[in-house]
């Protein structure tokens, strides 16, 4: 006996369209940001440990950027939430 089972609507891929493109933009620069922000934190502590403690305040200053940058595609994400389930 087999069993062939038709694909669900859930099972099938989403019609990407202009809006879904841009969230997913979003989503994936989001990410690269807050992995480039963990390196940073990784770095900074890693010269705190080994006493560079000037190279550590540098390194916590670019990952602050790459946090600030990924909260922006957030944001961006978020505002496109909004419209769309207006």
């Amino acid at each position: 006996m087999s069993t062939n089972s038709t694909p669900t609507k859930k099972d099938q891929p989403a019609e990407i369209n202009a809006e879904n493109k841009k969230g997913i933009e979003n989503h994936k620069l989001a990410a690269q940001h807050h992995e480039q922000a963990a390196k940073s934190h990784t770095e900074a502590a890693k010269h705190h440990e080994d006493g560079n403690h000037d190279k550590a305040a540098q390194a916590t200053i670019v990952a602050h950027g790459h946090n600030s940058l990924a909260n922006d595609a957030q944001k961006e994400d978020v505002k496109q939430h909004a419209q769309v389930s207006r």
